[in-house]
């Protein structure tokens, strides 16, 4: 029963998806996994994705592939398009590679929501992946057949935020 990979999908309005993601990888990679990280749209490194390429370069690799904000008027929607199907293309190669045991889709649910990446695509590649390959993915708003999918869903509340009181993103806190 415990040979069959894992779908867990991290969503919600709240912090933590992503960091809870990353934790997981960390946990794998310590347990001696082979590590990919897709970050669709996100373009800036985060603390936690700099200290993994510091410290973890033996069994977790990183692609990150946006081009960052969906609602910076600055990037053409095409732009976001090209790079999450570039994202999306990576993520095949790495499953037929058949390297990686946990493939962590980041962002994804943006990807989806605004039509860069079929659904229907998605659930194939979930469907037909190595049997024993997990995949983590986060994101707010996931489509419902993806949730029924999904072996563990986990939705972050945001109750409160330190936003709402002035604070900007905080390095080491935020990013």
């Amino acid at each position: 029963m415990n040979k069959r990979g894992l779908i867990i999908i991290f969503t919600g309005n709240g912090k933590g998806k992503t960091t809870a993601a990353v934790g997981t990888a960390l946990r794998a990679a310590g347990q001696g996994l082979q590590v990919l990280i897709i970050q669709f749209i996100k373009k800036e490194k985060s603390g936690e994705i700099l200290a993994i390429e510091k410290h973890f370069k033996e069994n977790l690799d990183i692609f990150t592939m946006g081009k960052g904000f969906l609602w910076d008027k600055n990037i053409p929607p095409e732009l976001h398009k090209k790079k999450a199907s570039e994202a999306f293309t990576l993520l095949k190669f790495a499953i037929k590679s058949q390297k990686y045991q946990l493939i962590i889709l980041d962002e994804i649910s943006l990807a989806i929501n605004y039509g860069f990446i079929p659904v229907e695509e998605v659930i194939n590649l979930l469907l037909t992946r190595p049997s024993e390959l997990h995949i983590i993915m986060t994101g707010r708003s996931f489509p419902s057949r993806l949730k029924a999918l999904a072996h563990t869903l986990t939705e972050f509340k945001e109750l409160k935020h330190h936003y709402f009181f002035g604070y900007k993103n905080i390095k080491g806190i935020d990013f």
